[in-house]
């Protein structure tokens, strides 16, 4: 297409429209201008390769970034699932000592360190038979054995003590074989668990007294 120009005493041409000022090469020269049609737009621009290599360098970092946070949540959750279920079993377990003692019938309690503690529980508010029960470690695992039935109470345990309380702490009971001693109770039971993490490692020592309930004296012999 051709430009139009014209003289510099010519007005200018519309505001909006494209012009450029040349130099005519006529004496003492001239200026003028010169109105130039609009170009049509290329249709077939696009993006180039800098560019596009640029826009997936940004979704690629946006990409790894989103990666990483939800790796992030989803081990935070399986944490937070993990503790759940070890704080679940430290508070059954605690619910089923404390119930088992505060039902203790009448007959001997033993315990220590070693062997661990055994009584007789019954319900007499609910006419539960009594049963023989017994507490005691066993490679790791807080076995709770009830009329004979053993059952896998807590795992995880580097070590359990028990202590009776008859005016101060005895780490065994009955503190002597005499018939008019071994037959009495403490006054209160202490358990004390050492728990472990997943790792194996001392996580925590457990804690928990049992205040026992007024021993009844023993049944005696009715006549013949």
């Amino acid at each position: 297409m051709r430009a139009l120009c014209g003289v510099r005493h010519q007005p200018a041409p519309p505001p909006g429209l494209p012009y450029h000022r040349v130099a005519y090469g006529r004496p003492g020269g001239g200026a003028g201008w010169c109105r130039t049609p609009a170009q049509p737009a290329n249709e077939e621009s696009g993006f180039t390769l800098i560019e596009l290599m640029i826009s997936l360098g940004l979704f690629a970092l946006i990409a790894v970034a989103g990666l990483a946070l939800v790796q992030g949540i989803l081990g935070v959750q399986g944490r937070t699932e993990v503790r759940l279920d070890r704080l679940a079993e430290l508070q059954r377990t605690m619910f089923v000592v404390t119930s088992d003692i505060d039902q203790i019938a009448t007959g001997r309690i033993s315990g220590n360190a070693k062997e661990g503690l055994k009584f007789v529980r019954a319900a007499p508010g609910i006419g539960g038979a009594r049963i023989p029960v017994e507490y005691r470690l066993v490679g790791g695992m807080l076995i709770r054995q009830a009329n004979g039935a053993p059952q896998r109470l807590l795992p995880g345990v580097a070590s359990a003590r028990w202590r009776f309380w008859n005016g101060a702490w005895r780490d065994r009971w009955p503190i002597t074989d005499a018939p008019e001693v071994a037959d009495l109770w403490p006054q209160a039971i202490e358990m004390e668990l050492v728990v472990t993490d997943a790792n194996g490692r001392p996580a925590g020592t457990l804690r928990r007294v049992v205040v026992l309930p007024k021993q009844l004296p023993p049944e005696q012999p009715g006549p013949l």
